[in-house]
């Protein structure tokens, strides 16, 4: 009986070991592409031809964040600018010197589930990752 407990907490230690890693590396690539999207879409969205961040740009932004493997369904995108101006209308951008700032957001999708073998509680399943940033409009009429 001893033997046979030794065994499974051997195992379970030794897939941790081996997998927990891999995990944590696709949490970092996440994380880093969903950044990267965001100032991507912050250097478009508030150049001197746009100052705005409409729907069909954060449609294509989830296109290709589908292409890393996140699901299009679950990214979130929050536009917002410094005075409260809408953002994301293509009619009045924001002008010259207004911040436009932009974060998504994307669910871990239980990542941390390997952890639970060796004791350590996952975070909330309700935990999300988050990229922002935020560029002043260069939009002159």
């Amino acid at each position: 009986m001893k033997s046979l407990l030794v065994f499974i907490l051997l195992a379970a230690m030794m897939c941790w070991f081996m997998f927990s890693p891999i995990y944590k590396h696709v949490l970092i690539v996440r994380q880093a592409v969903l950044q990267q999207e965001v100032d991507y879409l912050l250097e478009v969205g508030a150049n001197g031809d746009h100052g705005y961040i409409d729907a069909q740009m954060l449609q294509e932004a989830k296109t290709r964040l589908a292409a890393f493997g996140l699901k299009p369904g679950s990214i979130t995108f929050e536009v917002s600018s410094e005075g409260g101006a809408n953002a994301m209308n293509a009619a009045s951008p924001l002008l010259r010197g207004t911040a436009l700032s932009l974060k998504a957001s994307y669910p871990i999708e239980g990542l941390f589930a390997i952890d639970q073998l060796i004791g350590i509680a996952p975070p909330p399943a309700e935990m999300k990752l988050s990229a922002s940033g935020m560029k002043m409009s260069e939009y002159v009429p």
